[in-house]
């Protein structure tokens, strides 16, 4: 997870369809890329099951039938591959429920089921409040808010920590209901508490964790059930814990147990001589809790400002959904004193990516011919496209007897360079220049991930897949395919080649001076990539691409500056107009995200050189993503415009200060 300071919230501006008013007391589940919402309250109490997609960011009413049930908040809801489950909630002021249905999202049918009660005891009476958490085909009922008196219109609460396991059949329908015996001692009475479960990769035993709540009083503590020993206990935590809360929520992704907003204490209020809240709040404080360690991490403190509006506002009673590593939330009701008999709900919806996507998959080949070849990928949640690149500098690898099957899932290799989606000033240097057909060509998968805003930032884990696609041929070539994190504003269009070059070229970190000698410095073996294009989907047909030019760099000092040279392409697709070469230099936006470049052009001409004076080195950016060193670019024009660009690190040694100045 990215640091506080990092954390890059989006608010859904850009949508379709009919929205739902604003509630709390809300609950929603995911099915894939679907966010489905039902019930809550907001001058009364909602009955619609509304859906959102998060691919196409459009909200729609699913037309239900079947035994559908009353609207509900505060409810039970829990999601089992295309079943949804509704267990309880208040039906009206004082009015609660212990009624169970299930709702099968492929039809959009209701039924209403009747498990059986337990062998021994009574069946879950009506609450609210409670927590209803699936695991495998078992569903665990925790605590809530009961009514005792039979009269709705009077009101006598009575909190709950009763323990119920209700066993479902495959598919469709329920068991019934039992009563675990538990060991240890149980959480204390509550309602408007979370309750996840989360089982180690390593350790068969899954736990049920039991975070907050209200009793009178808001609670911060943490409760921690083996589902296997049935044991309760206390879990001791590291780190700063949050405020006591309720009506928050917690969602698990990955080992952490992200806990977002809810009602806390009013500020200054002593808790412990307070056993009932006089006052409280609304927060927007966001904290996880990693499962396997027990860390409290503070991401957005309770006495954080948001002076911006770049995140969501305080809330309570919202709903918050995890869509692969992106967590989603609507809704929710704005307030900060318990003396206001007014309400506002709030009308937004946010997401934050919790995570950096995963790698693409391996690349496989569909079909290769001798000047096109068909490849595809898995599809990666919550991305918008997709990267392919080629990279000409992968060594070459004998066919497979059975390279013609399709598909073909190809070998890999990690390659562990972060990359950035750079900005240029003055002339982008990505108009193709120069093309050919690919024949021998080796495809491989990066997991770089961008976003498709100005503030893009890369993943740093990939992997690049590569084997032969043709036979009997000599160049020897790579595909890429990187992920555009979603944005619901931008558009996904084709991309000319851009080819980026990246040189490294060794200098002593010191001073610059008039009275240095000139001094050649030794070249590496440039690394080529090159842009293919950006799909939509998750497979492309190639049918051209394009070549980098196989010329060297060379950077020396003298009395001017420093003399940057480099040789015109092999094999210029017409004739070269002019020469454009860039400098990557500091800026308050590479500051904030280093892996964000922003160049400057430096010079523009027919000649194979330029100097690059002291000046403008006293503003060049440090690029510390691998080795120091300063970038440059350099680009050819033809008749059809500016090709790609082949990049330049001059290397400055591992001092942090710039050495020239």
């Amino acid at each position: 997870m990215a640091a506080p300071s990092l954390l890059n919230w989006r608010r859904v501006s850009s949508f379709t369809g009919p929205v739902p008013r604003a509630r709390h007391g809300h609950r929603a589940v995911a099915i894939r890329e679907l966010m489905i919402i039902f019930g809550g309250g907001n001058e009364g109490i909602a009955d619609e099951l509304h859906v959102y997609n998060t691919v196409t960011n459009q909200w729609f009413l699913p037309a239900v039938r079947g035994d559908i049930p009353p609207g509900c908040a505060a409810h039970g809801f829990v999601c089992d591959g295309t079943r949804i489950l509704v267990f309880g909630g208040m039906v009206e002021y004082g009015r609660y429920s212990n009624e169970l249905y299930e709702l099968q999202a492929s039809r959009w049918l209701w039924k209403k089921v009747k498990p059986q009660p337990p062998p021994s005891g009574l069946p879950p009476c009506p609450r609210l409040g409670h927590s209803f958490s699936l695991y495998g085909n078992k569903c665990y009922l925790f605590a809530g808010l009961a009514n005792e008196s039979e009269d709705s219109n009077n009101n006598v609460p009575r909190y709950l920590n009763d323990f119920y396991e209700l066993e479902l059949q495959h598919g469709s329908g329920v068991v019934g209901w039992s009563v675990p015996a538990t060991k240890g001692t149980v959480p204390s009475p509550r309602e408007s508490h979370t309750a996840v479960i989360y089982c180690k990769r390593d350790s068969g035993s899954p736990k049920m964790y039991v975070f907050g709540g209200m009793c009178g009083a808001r609670l911060d503590d943490l409760w921690q059930l083996d589902l296997e020993t049935m044991s309760w206990s206390k879990p001791e935590t590291k780190g700063t814990v949050p405020l006591p809360r309720s009506l928050h929520t917690a969602s698990v992704i990955g080992n952490k147990m992200y806990i977002f907003g809810g009602w806390v204490p009013h500020k200054g209020e002593n808790t412990e001589n307070s056993p009932h809240d006089c006052e409280w709040r609304c927060t927007s404080s966001f904290s996880y809790l990693n499962l396997d360690t027990a860390e409290w991490t503070t991401l957005v403190s309770d006495s954080q400002e948001d002076k911006k509006n770049s995140r969501p506002r305080p809330r309570a009673g919202h709903c918050a959904v995890a869509i692969g590593t992106r967590l989603y939330f609507w809704s929710g009701r704005d307030g900060y004193k318990k003396a206001l008999n007014s309400q506002v709900c709030c009308k937004d919806l946010w997401y934050l990516d919790t995570e950096k996507p995963p790698a693409p998959s391996q690349v496989q080949l569909i079909k290769a011919t001798t000047n096109s070849f068909h490849v595809k990928w898995d599809e990666v949640p919550t991305v918008e496209g997709y990267l392919l690149q080629l990279n000409t500098d992968l060594t070459h690898q004998a066919a497979s007897p059975d390279a013609s099957a399709a598909p073909n899932t190809l070998g890999g290799r990690t390659d562990p360079h972060r990359q950035g989606s750079n900005s240029i000033l003055h002339n982008s240097v990505s108009d193709p220049a120069n093309c050919t057909k690919p024949e021998h060509t080796a495809v491989a998968a990066r997991g770089m991930s961008l976003k498709s805003k100005p503030d893009s930032r890369a993943a740093d884990s990939s992997v690049a897949l590569h084997s032969p696609l043709a036979p009997n041929t000599s160049n020897n070539n790579s595909c890429m395919a990187d992920m555009l994190w979603k944005s619901e504003v931008d558009e996904i269009c084709a991309l000319p080649a851009t080819k980026i070059s990246r040189v490294e070229a060794h200098a002593a970190a010191t001073p610059f001076s008039k009275e240095t000698p000139s001094n050649p410095v030794a070249i590496l073996k440039a690394e080529q990539w090159c842009d293919v294009g950006i799909f939509k989907n998750n497979t492309a047909l190639v049918s051209q691409f394009y070549l980098l030019p196989k010329g060297k760099q060379s950077m020396s000092k003298n009395v001017e500056g420093i003399h940057l040279s480099w040789e015109p392409p092999t094999s210029p697709s017409g004739n070269i107009l002019e020469y454009s070469a860039y400098l990557a230099i500091r800026t308050a936006q590479v500051q904030d995200n280093p892996s964000q470049l922003v160049f400057m052009r430096i010079y523009c001409g027919l000649k194979t050189s330029c100097i690059v004076t002291a000046g403008q080195l006293a503003n060049a950016h440090i690029d510390y993503t691998s080795r120091p060193a300063i970038v440059f670019r350099i680009s050819a024009k033809n008749e059809k415009g500016y090709g790609p660009a082949t990049q330049v690190r001059w290397l400055q040694g591992n001092s942090k200060k710039a050495p020239l100045s």
